[in-house]
């Protein structure tokens, strides 16, 4: 009985050091995040990338903009309040949204598709 522990016990070190050995090393991707950045998806992905973080804050705020230059020329109560959460939704997407996205989507393009590469994205 007390030996059949004590080879448990062992198996579990070797097994742990084994574990340690083996997840302690370089991610796979790491090899070839270099070679990645050079590639045209990685291209593409920049271009995305750029899209939504001037792209987003800039329409958000030209709707938020037009709806609150043209919320004085309206009448009507109902559309008053449709065009006042058009401004309120300008507002979120280009202001809060778009930027959290874009830093969202830096952090997995350059650290999870990359593999630590940094492709400056």
């Amino acid at each position: 009985m007390r030996d059949t522990v004590s080879a448990r016990r062992c198996c579990r070190w070797l097994l742990t050091i084994a574990a340690i050995g083996l997840f302690a090393t370089p991610v796979a991707a790491q090899s070839i995040g270099e070679s990645f950045c050079q590639t045209a998806l990685a291209r593409t992905l920049l271009n995305i990338f750029q899209l939504i973080q001037f792209g987003g804050p800039l329409i958000g705020g030209v709707i938020a903009l037009g709806a609150t230059v043209a919320l004085p020329t309206i009448r009507r109560s109902d559309l008053k309040r449709e065009i006042k959460e058009i401004r309120n939704q300008g507002i979120v997407w280009g202001i809060i949204v778009a930027p959290l996205g874009t830093a969202i989507i830096q952090f997995l393009l350059t650290n999870v598709v990359a593999g630590g590469a940094s492709c400056s994205f």
